[in-house]
């Protein structure tokens, strides 16, 4: 187990740092301006490229955005469990601990949207609703990528039978893979925006779970 929570904790710090080099790299390598109204656009020409392949999908994106509610459910569903044991508890140290760290998880996947919505890396490479988005990383990828692993790991701690839980994980896994594919291919996001999302949830999610282990024995 200490060996395990080591290993992640690392992993996800190394992943972390990943970002912030690929965060970098998209900022300095290959920058045109080939997005809306003459942006800069990092790794342009791959960008470019790829963005014409795929061209632009709107019904993908609105699907996707819609579904890009469901992860914030399954955070009021976690709000939820940790404000009704907060109640019946009636102290706030004896809510369970992974609730709690997943409180502070949550926070920080907001605040990394908030932060990159208010210092835009790039936008995106259509208007939405007249509107030059921020783009980079692709939040509903991030929200995904961050909040739904978080349901999986919980419902391997938290529900016994095995039969449900292999059910619940196979449509948290087909759904992920769904969103990331379906922003990839709406055409709204650039292709380095979604793989900015991809490291930088992958590398919290490391972390979030290796600081779970601190408190937990693994199931």
């Amino acid at each position: 187990m200490k060996k395990r929570r080591k290993s992640l904790l690392f992993i996800g710090g190394v992943i972390i740092v990943a970002f912030a080099i690929w965060t970098i790299l998209v900022q300095v390598v290959d920058v045109q301006p080939i997005g809306q109204n003459g942006t800069n656009i990092g790794f342009a020409t791959f960008n470019s490229w790829f963005h014409k392949l795929i061209g632009v999908h709107l019904k993908l994106y609105i699907i996707t955005d819609w579904l890009g509610l469901v992860p914030i459910f399954v955070c009021v569903i976690f709000a939820g469990i940790g404000l009704t044991q907060l109640i019946t508890r009636k102290s706030l140290f004896k809510v369970d601990y992974d609730i709690l760290i997943l409180g502070v998880y949550y926070l920080i996947v907001i605040t990394c949207y908030v932060v990159f919505e208010m210092y835009p890396i790039n936008y995106r490479p259509l208007l939405i609703e007249g509107v030059l988005e921020a783009s980079y990383p692709s939040s509903t990828t991030l929200l995904v990528l961050s909040v739904m692993p978080t349901l999986n790991f919980e419902v391997k701690r938290r529900i016994d039978s095995i039969l449900l839980e292999k059910i619940i994980c196979a449509i948290t896994n087909a759904f992920s893979a769904f969103m990331v594919v379906g922003r990839l291919f709406s055409g709204v996001h650039w292709f380095t925006d979604i793989v900015g999302s991809v490291i930088l949830s992958v590398g919290l999610f490391c972390v979030y779970k290796a600081i779970i282990y601190l408190y937990y024995k693994e199931n």
